[in-house]
């Protein structure tokens, strides 16, 4: 990465841990573009440069998140089945989430604007995910890839539907492998 790149990339941080922090402390509705600007000491025109909307500063992905799943998928071994490969992925793609999920959440629960937001935050991983399920499968069963993949994300979604607001991220995590195993078990296994 050039030192021009390394630049970009701390200032867009800069810019997202600063809109984070003030939206965790006075909420999003009553957190201005201008506001998050002179906290992370840019101007209104630099935030722009970064990021499309207020919105976007909360539900975009870190620029160089898309290496750390590539690095995920990568990792798994050729020979592991295809469901514990897509269920380790599931879960350290979760992981990485635990500094921004929860108040994501927490935002969309207290903000009108956030709560219609229809930005998915995965849609890129899911392409990449799906892309990579492929090249494992090399369309030797195609019905099976597909199913397991769309298995592995109904879970994430189960997982995320049926979080408690009085819950940690741990125990987020907990139910997300839960839902992971169960879904890998069959949908008529019984749950533990």
């Amino acid at each position: 990465m050039s030192l021009r790149e390394q630049k970009k990339l701390a200032a867009w941080r800069a810019i997202r841990s600063a809109a984070l922090r003030l939206f965790d402390q006075r909420g999003y509705e009553a957190v201005s573009v201008e506001q998050i600007a002179a906290a992370a000491n840019v101007s209104r025109a630099t935030f722009f440069n970064y990021f499309a909307s207020k919105e976007a500063v909360v539900f975009d992905q870190d620029p160089q998140e898309r290496d750390h799943w590539r690095a995920l998928m990568n990792a798994r071994p050729a020979d592991e089945p295809l469901w514990d490969a897509l269920t380790a992925i599931m879960i350290g793609f979760n992981e990485r989430l635990a500094d921004r999920m929860p108040l994501q959440r927490r935002l969309k629960a207290q903000s009108p604007a956030l709560a219609q937001s229809t930005q998915d935050l995965g849609e890129q991983f899911r392409t990449d995910l799906r892309d990579w399920v492929a090249t494992r499968t090399d369309g030797t069963d195609p019905l099976t890839a597909t199913l397991q993949f769309n298995l592995a994300f109904a879970a994430v979604s189960t997982a995320y539907q049926t979080w408690p607001a009085d819950e940690s991220f741990d125990q987020y995590l907990q139910r997300l492998r839960r839902c992971l195993a169960q879904a890998g078990a069959g949908p008529a296994a019984k749950a533990n």
